[in-house]
């Protein structure tokens, strides 16, 4: 059984670990896609503070993933065909764009599943960064952070 789960996986965090720690038990391969810079700003106002690189090397060290894949278009079919995906795992905010519809038709066509997750409580990286520029000497830590 091949799990597939995607995301942009900036600042790596608890909730990561929990969602791929999951996908682990469905499955005897985890593949993670991993959005590009461009392909988050199609969506979100701003792009990872991780580059792509160092977001997939991260992923690729953690022992409950086998495959990382960066995904350079918001579409996910190619994907699920080029690793004969056999459970695609998504997040609670899923949605109904037709990115999504497109690849939930291409499973449900082949026998596959869709499951969907609720994140994590604990963390998030939107809930990080508003935490580092909420800190009081911000502006001291982002020098002392590019120096």
């Amino acid at each position: 059984m091949i799990v597939y789960t995607v995301g942009t996986f900036d600042l790596l965090h608890v909730g990561h670990l929990a969602l791929l720690e999951y996908c682990s038990t469905l499955g005897g391969v985890v593949a993670v896609g991993v959005a590009s810079d461009e392909v988050v700003n199609s969506y979100k106002p701003n792009v990872p503070v991780i580059p792509l690189d160092q977001r997939t090397e991260m992923l690729q060290a953690l022992s409950c993933v086998n495959i990382v894949r960066p995904y350079h278009a918001l579409e996910y079919v190619s994907a699920c065909k080029e690793l004969n995906v056999d459970i695609f795992v998504v997040g609670e905010d899923w949605g109904r764009k037709p990115h999504n519809l497109a690849v939930e038709a291409y499973l449900k066509a082949e026998g596959k599943q869709v499951i969907q997750v609720l994140y994590n409580p604990r963390t998030s990286s939107t809930r990080i960064k508003q935490n580092v520029l909420a800190q009081p000497n911000r502006a001291r830590l982002m020098e002392q952070a590019i120096a």
